[in-house]
């Protein structure tokens, strides 16, 4: 039987993020462990753990977190749009994990990116930044598979909700044309 369900869905105040958030990452996705999309139903984005390019990762909770990441998609890539600006990145939002995942017995760390998207197809080699405003939980094991899963979708309600308010949405450049007051404009430089 599932444990009962008593996590909120909502993070952090309404003025936005707090220090020591926003937290910036960027690198250029790359192939993970391919269980994302095959063995969870849960595609994720990849990018290199490096402590020369984000100083803060070695220090980082090994966890799960959320925020926006934005993507400079291919022009021949089924998602790419025309841009609104002279950025040619996209703003979605995301929930990430950092850290080992226990259930697989990981040796190696990594930073997953799961965009709160359904795209049309692989974005690997694509340039991905990220604006990760806050942290959900840390990370832990599970006793099966669908424990797991059943968690990461409600991290991901978890970042809709939370950053479904002004204070922690992007000015401009989010797909799907939510405006808000944050000052995403790191993520589309």
């Amino acid at each position: 039987m599932a444990e009962p369900d008593t996590r909120p869905r909502i993070l952090y105040p309404s003025t936005g993020p707090e220090p020591p958030y926003p937290l910036r990452m960027e690198g250029t996705v790359i192939s993970g462990f391919g269980r994302g999309s095959k063995e969870l139903g849960i595609p994720t984005a990849n990018l290199p753990v490096d402590a020369s390019a984000t100083p803060w990762i070695a220090e980082a909770k090994s966890g799960v977190y959320f925020g926006w990441a934005s993507l400079a998609l291919p022009e021949t890539h089924p998602d790419s749009s025309t841009p609104t600006s002279k950025s040619k990145h996209q703003i979605y939002p995301m929930v990430m994990s950092i850290g080992y995942n226990p259930f697989y017995k990981n040796s190696v760390r990594s930073a997953e990116v799961h965009v709160l998207h359904s795209f049309g197809a692989d974005f690997y080699d694509a340039p991905m930044r990220l604006l990760i405003l806050g942290f959900i939980r840390e990370e832990k094991d599970y006793k099966d598979l669908d424990s797991l899963v059943r968690d990461i979708h409600i991290d991901c309600d978890v970042a809709r909700q939370s950053l479904a308010r002004d204070a922690w949405t992007p000015v401009q450049g989010v797909v799907g044309g939510s405006k808000g007051t944050l000052d995403g404009t790191w993520l589309v430089r």
